[in-house]
């Protein structure tokens, strides 16, 4: 088995205990954003497994939609990314 050489750690350790490896991530030509999704990518980032700017480029994001998800993370929580929540939790 080969492993690719990446730069930065290859898994991190979220405050659950849980493991988050480069392997969880969705793969790069991901269009269809479901929650769960856009929470990997922001908790990825969040925890140092991949910085912002890695992030952007690997998934085609602006820096303004990554900042939305990790604020809706930071403010109300994973189930603020749903789709069918934005008016719920939209910032007045």
């Amino acid at each position: 088995m080969y492993l690719k050489r990446v730069s930065g750690p290859r898994h991190v350790s979220l405050p659950d205990g849980t493991l988050l490896t480069r392997a969880d991530l969705p793969p790069p030509e991901t269009r269809r954003w479901v929650a769960s999704r856009k929470a990997i990518v922001v908790k990825a980032v969040v925890h140092g497994l991949i910085t912002e700017q890695e992030a952007l480029e690997k998934y085609a994001l602006s820096a303004e939609e990554f900042a939305l998800w990790r604020g809706a993370i930071e403010t109300h929580g994973e189930k603020a990314l749903k789709v069918t929540a934005i008016q719920k939790y939209r910032q007045l």
